[in-house]
This record gives structure tokens, C-alpha cells and sequence, in this order.
């Protein structure tokens, strides 16, 4: 397969796009999703990784998220590999699609997500909360991991970086409707630490079911 060749046309089509939002980028991405369905899992994360060096950096992500033994093949070296980080929606791509599944599936270990909890570089902080969301959303899976989530979020209770508070609020929201209790009590211990946006929200979630009081209808 000429991986080269395939990312260039696949940018070629994204950049010739009459307007270019998520629903026309997306149907570039299922064409050639279809066209890779029985390429090996080299060349498909070959590909992801030529996709993602480029904006929108989700296309390379989900290109190889939607091809099942590319996503098994993943392991820390080629998922950090991936981590082109430099917004927050280059993170929560590579954490939705990438870091999150591989964690999950034990292809990765939670030493190596508490690791990115601890970096002075904001995005990947920001990317470590993000994976705890396939851990929990109902759509990633019938499972939830309290344990692992909770963990995470605790070692970035203080962090005041905007990025990392909107997704610390993301990250519990999404436990929360798994597991409503273990949420309150970690609120309860923490009260006194967390950002006024995470308590917010996060109550907000648990007494309603959605973000904020507005979405609720309240």
C-alpha cells in the first residue's frame, strides 16, 4: 500500500472541501475507513500517524480507532507517539479515541496515564483526565472503572490551568452518571480544593443529569 500517497489524497479531499466541519470530514474519514478494511494494522496506524500531523488531527486518530487490529497494536511508545497535543481538540481526539480504548483494553498501563497527570505541559495533563471518559461513557463499553478514574482526578484536584479544570468537570460528570455515589463522596473530600467550575458542574450533573441548570431546564 502506498501509505504516503493515501495520506496525501485523503488531505487533498479534506482541503478541497466546499466547508469543512465534522459531519463532511467525517464521511471522508468512513470512505477511507471502508477502503482499509482489510489493510494491516502497521499500515493503517502508519497512515493515522501521517493523518494526525495534520489538522483536523481527529482524522488520524479515528482513522485508526475504526479499524479494530490497528487499535489492539497500539502500545505506549506508539501512543505517545501520537500525541501531537496542542489543543483541546487535538487532546480530546487522541484521548477519546487513542489513549482512552488502549487503557481500557489494558493495552497501556494507568503508571503511564498517572505519568501524563504530572506534566508541566498542560495538554497532556488535560489528555489524562480525557482517557478516563472511555473508561465510563455507556457508548465506549458496559463498564466503568471508579477506581482508576478517581485516581487520576485526585492528583489534579489543584490544578488551576483552564484546560485542566473544564476536563477534571468533564472526567467526573462522566463517572457520574455511572456511579453517583463514589462521585459525591470524592466532591465531599475534596470540597476544599477543587475549582468552584468542577463543584458546580459536577452537583449539578448529579442532582440533574445535565451540566448546568440551563440544559437541565431549569
Amino acid at each position: 500500500m502506498d501509505i504516503d500517497g493515501t495520506v496525501k489524497r485523503t488531505l487533498a479531499q479534506v482541503r478541497a472541501l466546499p466547508r469543512r466541519n465534522v459531519p463532511s470530514v467525517r464521511a471522508i474519514r468512513k470512505a477511507l475507513s471502508a477502503e482499509l478494511r482489510s489493510a494491516g494494522a502497521r499500515e493503517v496506524v502508519a497512515i493515522g500517524q501521517g493523518l494526525a500531523a495534520h489538522l483536523p488531527r481527529w482524522l488520524g486518530y479515528e482513522t485508526i480507532a475504526k479499524h479494530r487490529a490497528a487499535l489492539a497494536s497500539l502500545r505506549i511508545k506508539q501512543v505517545e507517539r501520537l500525541g501531537i497535543l496542542d489543543s483541546w481538540y487535538a487532546t480530546d481526539g487522541f484521548g477519546i479515541y487513542i489513549s482512552g480504548p488502549t487503557w481500557r483494553d489494558g493495552r497501556i498501563e494507568t503508571a503511564d496515564i498517572r505519568r501524563w497527570a504530572t506534566s508541566k505541559d498542560f495538554w497532556w495533563r488535560r489528555a489524562a483526565l480525557v482517557s478516563t471518559v472511555p473508561l465510563n461513557q455507556k457508548s465506549h463499553g458496559n463498564g466503568y472503572r471508579t477506581d482508576d478514574t478517581l485516581a487520576i482526578c485526585a492528583l489534579l484536584v489543584d490544578d488551576r490551568e483552564d484546560m485542566v479544570v473544564k476536563a477534571l468537570s468533564w472526567a467526573l460528570r462522566v463517572l457520574a452518571s455511572r456511579d453517583p455515589g463514589a462521585v459525591r463522596d470524592f466532591l465531599d473530600r475534596h470540597v476544599d480544593r477543587l475549582a468552584a467550575r468542577v463543584k458546580r458542574e459536577t452537583n449539578t450533573k448529579l442532582v440533574t443529569g445535565a451540566k448546568n441548570k440551563r440544559k437541565a431546564g431549569i
